[in-house]
């Protein structure tokens, strides 16, 4: 039987030491499943949660990890017709695309925007939905509103700046760096703050004191914490994830008083909870995808040899946007 190699967890550990990279045997997709030659996977801070038991999705060790990536159809399994050999595709699934090899759900895939190299290719969708379910059907942002967006130089958040910006908000993002900053300019970021400094102070500066009518938030901790200080009256604070490490509170009277929401975000829930939903949201960001709204932000390329130094860089946050592991082929 042929052999694929792949990035695996083996145990959980905090020091990615239960990660490493095995050879498995390269099986034959079954009924409803394709199987891939990948050529890249991205890299996203659930992938590194997950290792440690930190995230809310546990997959059953040992595992092969990566939730997305991009490759070429070599293969499809019984009653699989909307794809054929050669295709080229993204692949968005939960775990299994850091492998030179993955077999995935025909669901699980879409075609590779025209013109995208495999880098591109490979780290979009995670962000592209998280942004389109946070910012569209969960935060309702409409055009002349004010989008404030945090770890706007990661993955998810620059895919937030570029719909944001395309939707006909103003934008502002906040980072930690001012060179990452600045290459949110030409995604659509009108303004770009530290997200050290006195951000919230500066909002209300830019919003001639009103605030931010929308809040995306990935970071958590004193960020969150600060946003609460400059949000609107009556906007949607959006909890997307903790990045920070400390899950906050806020306080209730502090709610009523401004008038303003705290909505949840789990993009890959919600589809998956509201399956009605997903077709529509799937074929909403692939259409933006092709129109030029999504183009992830890579920062650091790694090859397959050293993708458990690649998942080390993501924690350490040594590039902005998307970290990608390049497969070969």
């Amino acid at each position: 039987m042929p052999t694929t190699t792949a990035l695996r967890c083996t145990r959980l550990s905090g020091d990615l030491s239960g990660v490493s990279l095995e050879a498995l045997d390269a099986r034959a997709p079954g009924p409803g499943e394709v199987a891939v030659s990948m050529r890249a996977a991205a890299l996203n801070f659930p992938d590194l949660l997950m290792t440690r038991g930190g995230y809310q999705h546990r997959p059953e060790l040992p595992y092969t990890i990566g939730m997305e990536g991009a490759g070429v159809v070599e293969a499809v399994g019984e009653g699989v017709t909307e794809w054929s050999l050669g295709d080229a595709v993204c692949v968005s699934d939960k775990t299994g695309a850091i492998a030179r090899r993955a077999v995935v759900p025909a669901h699980a895939l879409s075609p590779v925007p025209p013109g995208w190299d495999w880098a591109s290719a490979a780290g979009w969708q995670v962000g592209a939905l998280t942004a389109y379910v946070a910012l569209v059907v969960r935060g309702a942002l409409r055009a002349g509103e004010t989008l404030l967006v945090h770890g706007a130089t990661g993955g998810m958040g620059a895919a937030a700046v570029q719909l944001g910006a395309a939707l006909g908000a103003t934008v502002i993002a906040t980072g930690t760096r001012e060179d990452w900053l600045e290459r949110l300019r030409p995604l659509g970021a009108t303004h770009r703050l530290s997200s050290r400094g006195d951000f919230a102070a500066q909002v209300k500066a830019l919003t001639g004191g009103r605030g931010a009518d929308v809040i995306f938030d990935p970071v958590g901790g004193d960020v969150f914490d600060r946003s609460t200080k400059c949000i609107a009256f009556g906007g949607r604070l959006l909890v997307v994830g903790f990045a920070a490490g400390r899950i906050p509170s806020v306080a209730a009277n502090h709610v009523l008083i401004k008038s303003y929401s705290v909505v949840g975000v789990r993009a890959g829930e919600w589809t998956r909870q509201r399956p009605a939903e997903a077709p529509t949201i799937r074929a909403e960001i692939a259409r933006l995808a092709a129109e030029g709204v999504f183009r992830p932000l890579v920062g650091a390329t790694f090859p397959l040899e050293r993708a458990k130094e690649a998942l080390a860089a993501l924690e350490r946050r040594e590039a902005p946007g998307k970290i990608v592991v390049e497969l070969g082929g």
